[in-house]
């Protein structure tokens, strides 16, 4: 009996400390999502500190979804295989480091400094999931990971509307990114030190080398409805992780002429509609039982919003338009769910892994596609105001594009199932 009370006792205290772990790393996420969005309310100070254009300001901060798709699929094996102490804290301490390098006056440390931020960013959301269900009951672990989401969303909204007034009140950006360096590595130091030591050898699986990382990968990448999934979710967040997040404020304040504090506070209007958006709308999914419709619904309100964003056909203000359009956006959460629905059980993990390699390496793609045709003009056209619109209609493209791609997805949705299994 006491030696069952001491394994109870033990068991108990190292549940409390994953649940310790997941707290610290739920900032890390925080932290990650303010440095992914903070250079949108810099671009002329980053501009003149790295001594290039808004097109090669661009280039620098796009070189973050390089690292992030592709470390996306090594921070899951990495999980799996060594455990959240040896790879979560190291993810927060490279995106610490890749802060400070980022605050050096050069375009050669500004592109390492992005690199390291996307490398050590891949380890936040996944880090968190992976200690929410090692610390939490499956009855409370769907509530931890959609807090986990909801406060990296939070964290969005700040980089832009806490940031922004720094900026506006004389700070320098090589001290917020110090500041930012500093705060980050601060909190990989905590990481370690609360994160518990698991079992060695427990992640490696039978016959354990290379070939076993790869293989759950093979599965997911060889099930062509993964790729619908990364596709569709993809061009949905593109709009706001490059739209919004990277040229949302100079696009406002340039091309609409907005004083620069009503720019920050438009802008930051999106990921705080992330914040309402991704829970409730996978919980209108879960609701009705489908994923499909409230994906297409979805997109097509992004498309509404940003018409009347761009046309103002309606007396809707825009910071609620904006807001309207973040809310909608969230719809993008929805295939991470579906495409762990259409792979096996065993491999749920790297389906999560894979679908942000091809989310962000969407993201990679669209952001120079993006900056070449619309971001350098902004500003600079002889008509600002249709060229602000060019910008919304290229969004709309790819809302639009998320719809005819949603058309072959797989219903996955508990209704969906239900009738197939009664047929």
């Amino acid at each position: 009996m006491a030696t069952v009370a001491l394994d109870q006792k033990h068991t108990g205290a190292q549940t409390r400390a994953f649940v310790i772990a997941w707290a610290f790393t739920v900032v890390f996420y925080f932290l990650e999502y303010a440095v992914r969005s903070s250079p949108a309310v810099m671009i002329p100070e980053l501009e003149t500190s790295f001594h290039t254009t808004a097109l090669g300001i661009s280039a620098i901060l796009g070189a973050y979804y390089y690292t992030y798709s592709t470390m996306s699929l090594v921070a899951g094996a990495a999980l799996d295989h060594l455990g959240a102490r040896r790879t979560v804290p190291v993810g927060a301490a490279i995106l610490g480091i890749g802060c400070l390098f980022f605050s050096a006056a050069s375009v050669s440390a500004g592109d390492v400094g992005r690199l390291l931020q996307g490398a050590g960013s891949a380890f936040a959301f996944t880090g968190a999931v992976y200690l929410a269900a090692h610390g939490f009951s499956s009855r409370y672990l769907a509530t931890a990971i959609g807090a986990t989401q909801c406060v990296g969303m939070l964290g969005g909204s700040a980089g832009q509307f806490v940031i922004g007034p720094m900026i506006e009140n004389g700070l320098e950006v090589h001290t917020i990114w110090i500041g930012f360096g500093v705060i980050i590595l601060a909190n990989a130091v905590f990481l370690y030190l609360a994160t518990p030591k698991e079992q060695p050898g427990s992640h490696m699986q039978e016959g354990g080398g290379f070939s076993s990382l790869l293989k759950p990968y093979k599965i997911v990448f060889s099930n062509p409805q993964s790729y619908l999934c990364g596709m569709i979710a993809g061009l949905l967040f593109a709009p706001t992780t490059i739209g919004d997040m990277i040229w949302g404020v100079a696009s406002f304040q340039k091309d609409l002429q907005f004083s620069y504090h009503s720019a920050v506070l438009v802008a930051s209007m999106v990921p705080l509609g992330w914040v309402v958006g991704c829970p409730l709308l996978g919980w209108l999914s879960d609701r009705i039982g489908r994923r499909k419709p409230v994906i297409m619904g979805s997109a097509t309100v992004m498309i509404l919003a940003a018409a009347q964003i761009a046309l103002q056909p309606l007396h809707i203000p825009v910071h609620v338009a904006m807001f309207v359009f973040g809310v909608a956006s969230g719809a993008a959460m929805i295939p991470y769910s579906v495409i762990k629905e259409v792979n096996p059980d065993n491999v749920k993990g790297s389906a999560t892994g894979g679908i942000n390699f091809l989310v962000f390496g969407i993201t990679a793609f669209l952001g120079p596609v993006y900056a070449k045709h619309i971001g350098r003009g902004i500003g600079n056209s002889m008509n600002l105001h249709l060229h602000f619109q060019h910008g919304a209609f290229f969004w709309m493209a790819c809302c639009a594009a998320a719809i005819v791609v949603s058309f072959f997805l797989r219903e996955t949705g508990p209704t969906a199932h239900a009738q197939a299994q009664s047929k």
